[in-house]
Formats: C-alpha cells, sequence, structure tokens
C-alpha cells in the first residue's frame, strides 16, 4: 500500500460496462477497512463468487480439536419463519453475534409485562411489521412499520404492542449512535447528512406527566447475558421533567435520503447509525446510476475487513435470488460475494431500484446460534454455482 500501480486492460471508469474482448467482463473490488480503506479493483473474465462445491476440512491441525465454528459459507436465514410468541423482550432469540452487537429476531404476540431494561447494550430494532408505543420514564414513544427505535442502554422500558410484530434487533453491545460525520462542530446534523432533526420522532410528554400513565411495578435487567427480576417499591414513572442528549427516538427507514452517483457508489454511502466496530446502512428505493454505461447492480467485491449480513424487508433485491422480506443473509469475511447469476447483466440499463432493507457490517465475525442454524437454507452457498447459472437457493 505505497502508490497506485495498473497492468493489463481496463475500463476508463470503474462500475462501468467493460467488454474488451465483446464479453462482459466482471469487476471484483478488493477493500480495506470496508469501503473506506485502500482498495483494488480487478476485472474477472468469470464471476468471481461463484462456487461449485464445498468441503468442510475441521479445525486448523495447529487448533484445539474443539475450536467453534463449521466451514466457511454465505448463509440465508429464514429469520420471519422464526415461531411466533412471547414478548418483544423475552421471547427474542438471537441469530448472530459477536462482541460489539447482536442480531435478534422476535416475532411477539402481546406487550411486555413488565418494564425491561438492556444493561449490555444500546438496541435499535427495526420495526418489520407492527406499531405501538414505547413508555418509559423520558415519556411515549410512537412506532409504526418500517421504523427504527432506538432505546439506550440501561433505561427501563416497556413495548407496548398494538398487534403482533416482528422486529429485528441489533443490539450495539459497544454502542448505536449517529455518525460522527454527519455533525457539524456545534452538533447539529449537516445540511449534506442523509437526514435531518425533523425526521426523528421523539417521547412524547402525555397531560399530566409521565407519572400519570400507568407503569408496571416489576423490572427485568439483562446483564451479562443473565436477567435478574426486580420488584420496584414505588413508581418507576415518578418523574416531574427531564432534559438532556439521551432518549429513545424514532426515526422512519424510508425518511433516509439515499445518494447517486454517476456509477456505482460503495455501501458506506448508505450508512445510518454507527456503532464500535459496526455500521447499519439502510438501502431504500432510490434513482441508481447516470453514467451511459454504468452498472447499477451491486458489483463482486472482497471486504477482507467486514462480515455482512442484510435483513430483506420489501420490493426487488437487485442482485438476490430466491430472496424474501424477512430473510436475513451472512456473507463472511474470506470470501467474495456479489450478485446471483444473470442479475450483474440484467441491471444494465435500468435506472431505478425498489429494494428495502437493513444491512449490518462488523469488523468482528459473526458467529451464528443454533437458532440460526435451525432456520438457515441449506442451498444458499451454491446458488452462485457456475456448472449451473440459472441455479437459486431453495425457495420455500
Amino acid at each position: 500500500m505505497i502508490h497506485r500501480i495498473a497492468r493489463g486492460r481496463i475500463p476508463d471508469k470503474p462500475h462501468t460496462v467493460f467488454e474488451p474482448d465483446g464479453a462482459l467482463f466482471y469487476e471484483l473490488c478488493f477493500t480495506r477497512r470496508g469501503f473506506e480503506g485502500a482498495h483494488t479493483i480487478l476485472y474477472h473474465r468469470k464471476p468471481p463468487h461463484w462456487i461449485d462445491s464445498e468441503k468442510d476440512l475441521g479445525p486448523h491441525p495447529g487448533l484445539s480439536p474443539d475450536a467453534p465454528g463449521g466451514a466457511l459459507h454465505r448463509s440465508h436465514y429464514r429469520a420471519a419463519d422464526t415461531p411466533a410468541g412471547g414478548t418483544p423482550f423475552l421471547g427474542r432469540k438471537l441469530l448472530l453475534a459477536n462482541s460489539d452487537c447482536g442480531l435478534w429476531i422476535s416475532r411477539p404476540d402481546r406487550s411486555e409485562e413488565s418494564l425491561v431494561s438492556n444493561a449490555d447494550a444500546d438496541e435499535l430494532t427495526f420495526v418489520h411489521e407492527g406499531s405501538g408505543q414505547v413508555h418509559s420514564p423520558l415519556g411515549i414513544l410512537r412506532f409504526e412499520k418500517g421504523d427504527y427505535v432506538y432505546v439506550p442502554r440501561g433505561l427501563a422500558h416497556r413495548f407496548v404492542l398494538d398487534a403482533p410484530a416482528l422486529f429485528l434487533l441489533i443490539e450495539g453491545r459497544s454502542f448505536v449512535d449517529i455518525p460522527a460525520q454527519f455533525r457539524n462542530p456545534a452538533g447539529q446534523l449537516r445540511m449534506d447528512a442523509p437526514y435531518s432533526h425533523r425526521d426523528f420522532r421523539v417521547p412524547e410528554w402525555p397531560e399530566g406527566g409521565i407519572e400519570s400513565v400507568a407503569a408496571p411495578r416489576g423490572l427485568v435487567v439483562q446483564r451479562g447475558g443473565r436477567l435478574t427480576s426486580f420488584e420496584m417499591s414505588h413508581n418507576p414513572f415518578d418523574v416531574a421533567g427531564w432534559d438532556g442528549f439521551v432518549w429513545p427516538f424514532a426515526f422512519p427507514i424510508l425518511s433516509y435520503q439515499a445518494k447517486t452517483g454517476l456509477v456505482h457508489l460503495p455501501p458506506t454511502i448508505h450508512t445510518t447509525f454507527a456503532g464500535g466496530g459496526f455500521v447499519v446502512c439502510s438501502f431504500v428505493p432510490r434513482m441508481v446510476d447516470t453514467h451511459e454505461r454504468a452498472i447499477p447492480c451491486p458489483y463482486p467485491h472482497t471486504s477482507v475487513d467486514c462480515d455482512e449480513a442484510i435483513f430483506y424487508v420489501d420490493g426487488s433485491f437487485t442482485s438476490r435470488k430466491g430472496i424474501a422480506p424477512g430473510s436475513i443473509t451472512l456473507h463472511p469475511t474470506g470470501l467474495p460475494h456479489g450478485p446471483h447469476p444473470g442479475t450483474y447483466e440484467a441491471s444494465i440499463g435500468s435506472r431505478r431500484t425498489s429494494e428495502l432493507a437493513v444491512m449490518i457490517d462488523t469488523f468482528r465475525p459473526l458467529v451464528p446460534t443454533a437458532a440460526a442454524i435451525a432456520l438457515e437454507d441449506s442451498g444458499y452457498n451454491r446458488s452462485w454455482s457456475g456448472a449451473d447459472p440459472a441455479a437459486a437457493p431453495d425457495t420455500p
């Protein structure tokens, strides 16, 4: 990483149609620090992320025989098939995790009966289905389908549901915050940020104050992954007022202001929230690239520092086949990944994308749990098979 050099044949501009021999070549972006560091772009005759087979060779011979993990592969989890029932906090299931963040799924059918508090993490919940309110000593926060709902670490609260729901929870074990680059020196959101202060829904202070809202005396606290139940001796909402910078909020994903470029821009332009060791990105319907030879479909890439998890919400997923709303895919460091066969070429000439999805990129490996493995589509990793270009994952 000293200076840029170039070898062989390359197009005038990256992320555009390149046909030096009359056939489309496939771009592979090899990146560092996600998409913010040094990078190299290679042009392959064949899609570099296709595979024909896989085989688990077991732990490295120099490691302990009980080393965790299995064969390296790209995964598809049918998260929407998680059994319904329970409350938002106690009924959720952890699917993927590392020391910085955890990804949980829940299909609650009733409101939380007690107050709850996560002392391990900030919580960012994406509301895939459902609506309701979050009650806390700071007021009443309304949420709707398509909202991100943020609850800071350690805040006693409870989700009150209007009807059964489906939630993706991103547990920020480091933190969850607005990316620093979106703020000006005064702390205000910059005019070129992808959202404004007006897009964030804040807790409402009810007439008569929050003391007028009936609050359970029971409190369940999570610390170190363990739960402890308390019975409060007083009304936990006995708050006359408050001020400060730390409070729960709701942000509608469709309020995210997407950028469009001359050619396909890296996924960092979709960054919505940041934590220590991970970012959360929002893919929303938008105009795509304006260059006359642009390839709008995401290019194959090897991000050697990041695992990539995507929760699919709605619309047509440009680069994926066999994916449905409520699906989660995991593409780990160590394997190039990119569009399914046929989707790269088919995107040429398109002007809009309708996809709606949430992406979590982590700098530490995400480890699937037994709950995730039980929901896995076993054919997904081989859906890029060069032997069968029409291959796609199993569909329900």
